[in-house]
Formats: structure tokens, C-alpha cells, sequence
């Protein structure tokens, strides 16, 4: 009689941005590969990692309100994550974690599960796909380029939390892309600190791919990926001059028309306190070339409203910036001081009121910008990806090429279907709200 080997399980609870997300999926592909289960509840599980943010001190709040849960419902608990920075803080708060370790430590944090609940070997099951293990639906995956940054914005820690860029070569990154490809993912989400600023560590080395030669830089990055035959968007893309030559690649169908630029501002006087590009009149006439070699492109952005020494007058401007530029994905957060950032020094902080009275007055502004951009779009045919099929409803909910995962609109598709998710269908746009779609099939 064959003797059941029980597998030891192990739970995660994964918060912040995708970067951290592909982190979790690291740990996870590791602990698989030495026979781990995933645990989906607390109660299944013999270890519980808490992947931490702790870029805002909500975010801190909200990852010290997590380790306390996964402490009361399971016990055994491992904290990871850009949180990891203040160890003391956390042991003070939550003194029974087992262990705390910083961003993308990856080893550090399998000793400590195999520590907490040591690995049972099982050589008769093949543990971990080829791809790796993901957080992300089938269809679409992460792929991260590179960790840390060199920019020293004021209001910002990463670079402290992560440390300075260090890119991946771009044999490694594209390797990485082919198996996700082949293992059935259809969209690519191209994520780091600055992807523009990609290679720059590393001067540029060339790597093989495929028999050919590329750069590890920008540029040569989205031409590999264009060759993969799959949906390729970029995000966190600083606006470089070198990002210029990429939009051509966009209207030639090889990348998805998409880039995610976090401007934050466009009042010169914010932006110089924020220590970021000012220039705002030259990105405008950037953006609108862009914008003649290819019509389709979608931009998405953030912006910060109310922060310190940000006037009546600054926020008027970037009002105006934003009519004028009609950014089609838009995304704002009030400001929040991080500890330990240089911003917390700046003077005539901005009340709580007004901020709140700005991120409304902003949000309205790009809601009709939104409505309007929709609208054009009735009547359109265009393809679309299938995320998920709601049959109680009878609607399929999908993106269009303009539309990022879990942070832009949707397209819903009315009728009967026998999609599934990562279907690539063609549809013909119905009607238009303030942020969604909604279509027949074509």
C-alpha cells in the first residue's frame, strides 16, 4: 500500500503594487519547488508570509493591521516586504512573528518557513510548472525588469526601501517572457521603479536572444517583447527623450499603444519641490507627436494633489495641463507624508480640507475628459481580452488594448458566449459611460 505523504502548507498574504506581487510569486515558486502546498485560508496553513508595503504610513498601518490578523488566526507568521526596513517597529508591535526580512529576500525568507515548518519530500510529483507559480490569472503575468531606482524624489523612499536599479540582463527578462508565453500567457505587464531608465546600470550590456543581439535597454527591450506575439504593455515609464523611439513600435502593432508615465504634477514650482522633470510645455509638445505617429495611444498617469507649499494657483495649472493633454487613464492620491521622506521638511503643509476638495475638483475634471474620450469610441470594432464570464448576468467582461488590469475600465461584452478568459475576441463598442465599455460581439 502506497504510504500518503502529506505536504507541510503555507499561506501568503501579498499587499502594495505588482513589484511586490512578482516577490510573492518568487517565494512561492521556491517553496513549491521544494514541496510546499498553498494554503488558501489561515487555518490550512503551517507558516503564514505577510508580503508588506511600506511606502505610506497608511500602508504600514494597513500591513501592521495584516500581521496582527494572520498572528490571531494562525500563529506562525514570516513578514517580508518593503515593511521588513523597520524591524523594530514591527517586533515591537507584533513580538511573536517568527521572522522579519527585507524587499526581495527571497532565501531569507524560505529559511524561515523551512525553519517554521520543515519541508516534506515528495520525489513522485512534479511541483512546479515550468513558468513558475503566479498570483495572477492565466492570461496574463507581471514581468519585472529590474529592482530599485536612482531617482531621489522628494516625497518617495523606494530607493531606501529597495536600494539603487539594478536591471536584469535582457537574456534573463526575455527568457523569462518566452516561458510565460508558452505556458499560455497572452498579456505581458512590463513593471519596475523606472522601466525607462532600463540597463542604465549595466552600460548597456548585449545579450543573445533568439540568435540575435539586443541591448539591455528600453528600446531594444519593447522590440524583443514585439517579437512574441503577445499583448505587451508598459508600465512606469519615465518620459526620457529615448522613449520617443518606442512609440513607433506602438503604431506598428509590436507593443500594445499603452504607456503608464507617473507625472505626479505639472506645476513647475511642485515639480521642483517634488524634485522631478519640470519642463511640463515640452512634454506637452512631446505628447502630442506621440500622438501623430500613433493615434491609438492610451496614457495613464498619477498625480499627487495637496502637496506641501502646493497653492491655488498650482493646482489651477495642473488643471488646465489636464484639459489640454486629455490624459485617457487617470489615477490621484491625496498627499501623505512617508517617514523618513525629505518632503516631511517642506513648508506650508496643505490642510486635510483642501486636499480633499482638490482631489474632487481633479476627479471631475478627468471624469469628463473620460467621457469624452469614450464616447469617440462607439461604433469602433477593436479586439479585446476576455478576463472573466459572468453567466448569471450573462456578460463577459473584457479590456481593451487601453485598458490595464484591476486599475482601468472594462469592456463589457452583452450576449451569450462561450468565451473564456484570455480569449482575444473582436467586438463592435454599444454604448459608452464615464469609464467603461460596453459591446456586441462582431
Amino acid at each position: 500500500m502506497t504510504q500518503q505523504i502529506e505536504s507541510k502548507k503555507v499561506g501568503i498574504v501579498s499587499l502594495g503594487c505588482p513589484k511586490a506581487l512578482v516577490d510573492s510569486e518568487r517565494i512561492l515558486t521556491r517553496l513549491r519547488s521544494q514541496g510546499y502546498d498553498i494554503s488558501a485560508n489561515y487555518e490550512g496553513a503551517d507558516a503564514v508570509i505577510v508580503n508588506t508595503c511600506g511606502f505610506l504610513d497608511s500602508a504600514k498601518e494597513e500591513s501592521l493591521e495584516a500581521i496582527g490578523e494572520a498572528l490571531t488566526e494562525n500563529g506562525k507568521v514570516i513578514v517580508t516586504g518593503c515593511m521588513g526596513k523597520d524591524a523594530d517597529l514591527i517586533k515591537k508591535q507584533h513580538p511573536d512573528v517568527l521572522a522579519v526580512t527585507g524587499p526581495h529576500q527571497y532565501e531569507q525568507v524560505v529559511s524561515a518557513v523551512n525553519k517554521a515548518a520543515p519541508p516534506v519530500a515528495n520525489p513522485f510529483v512534479d511541483l512546479v510548472p515550468e513558468q513558475g507559480l503566479r498570483l495572477t490569472p492565466r492570461h496574463y503575468a507581471y514581468l519585472k525588469i529590474s529592482e530599485g531606482c536612482n531617482n531621489r524624489c522628494s516625497f518617495c523612499i523606494i530607493p531606501h526601501l529597495r536600494g539603487d536599479l539594478v536591471s536584469r540582463p535582457i537574456n534573463m527578462v526575455m527568457a523569462e517572457a518566452e516561458h510565460l508565453a508558452k505556458a499560455g500567457v497572452k498579456e505581458l505587464l512590463v513593471i519596475s521603479q523606472d522601466t525607462s531608465a532600463y540597463g542604465v546600470d549595466l552600460k548597456y550590456q548585449t545579450k543573445s536572444w533568439r540568435g540575435q543581439d539586443y541591448e539591455t535597454r528600453f528600446l531594444d527591450l519593447a522590440k524583443a517583447l514585439g517579437e512574441l506575439g503577445i499583448w505587451v504593455r508598459m508600465h512606469y515609464v519615465y518620459p526620457y527623450p529615448h522613449v520617443d523611439n518606442v512609440i513607433p513600435l506602438m503604431a506598428e502593432g509590436k507593443i500594445l499603444p499603452y504607456l503608464d508615465i507617473p507625472f505626479q504634477h505639472a506645476s513647475p514650482s511642485v515639480l521642483k519641490a517634488m524634485k522631478r522633470p519640470a519642463n511640463q510645455e515640452k512634454v506637452v509638445n512631446r505628447i502630442a507627436k506621440w500622438r501623430d505617429i500613433c493615434p491609438d495611444l492610451t496614457l495613464r498617469s498619477t498625480f499627487i494633489v495637496g502637496f506641501p507649499g502646493e497653492t491655488e494657483e498650482d493646482f489651477t495649472y495642473l488643471l488646465d495641463w489636464l484639459k489640454e493633454v486629455k490624459i485617457d487613464r487617470l489615477g490621484c492620491f491625496k498627499y501623505e507624508p512617508v517617514s523618513g521622506a525629505p518632503a516631511n521638511e517642506i513648508e506650508n503643509a496643505v490642510p486635510e480640507d483642501i486636499k480633499e476638495e482638490r482631489w474632487h475638483r481633479l476627479m471631475q475634471v478627468q471624469q469628463e475628459i473620460s467621457e469624452e474620450k469614450l464616447a469617440k469610441k462607439v461604433g469602433q470594432v477593436m479586439d479585446v481580452i476576455v478576463d472573466d464570464v459572468d453567466y448569471e448576468e450573462n456578460i463577459t467582461i473584457a479590456r481593451s488594448k487601453a485598458d490595464a488590469p484591476e486599475i482601468d475600465g472594462n469592456v463589457f461584452i452583452r450576449d451569450e458566449s462561450d468565451y473564456e478568459a484570455g480569449d482575444i475576441v473582436k467586438v463592435q463598442i454599444k454604448e459608452a459611460s464615464e469609464y467603461d465599455l460596453i459591446a456586441d460581439p462582431y
